[in-house]
């Protein structure tokens, strides 16, 4: 493709939704989602099937007003450790390996206490 070429759809978005994050697949690894009320869960790739160009998508987890939206997804195996960022500046270092692994279509546990109207940014590996 030349460089004013437009490249391929890689999913097809429903009005209101948008791509928080994307990462390389390791089939020995689970998926990590997080949150904005400091919710969050790993499950297991095995729980996806996979798609084509221009899908749209997976449920990787429910979201209600108890949760809030996703805002990472990461890939993590039991040895690594993820920080977890909020926008009053809290910041917290925990193993992946405390984090329950369930299945796809649920709301997760809490990973993170956040203060009133204070919600996670940002999750790093």
């Amino acid at each position: 493709m030349g460089r004013g070429a437009g490249g391929v759809r890689g999913i097809s978005l429903e009005a209101g939704d948008a791509v928080v994050g994307l990462d390389v697949v390791d089939p020995a690894a689970a998926l990590l989602a997080v949150a904005e009320k400091g919710y969050g869960k790993r499950t297991a790739m095995d729980e996806y099937r996979l798609q084509s160009r221009g899908g749209k998508g997976i449920i990787t987890m429910k979201t209600t007003d108890k949760t809030g939206a996703v805002v990472g997804v990461r890939m993590v195996s039991n040895d690594d450790d993820i920080m977890l960022i909020t926008d009053g500046g809290k910041v917290i270092r925990t193993p992946v390996r405390g984090i329950s692994e369930i299945g796809r279509n649920t709301q997760g546990v809490r990973l993170i206490d956040l203060a009133d109207g204070e919600r996670v940014v940002g999750v790093a590996k």
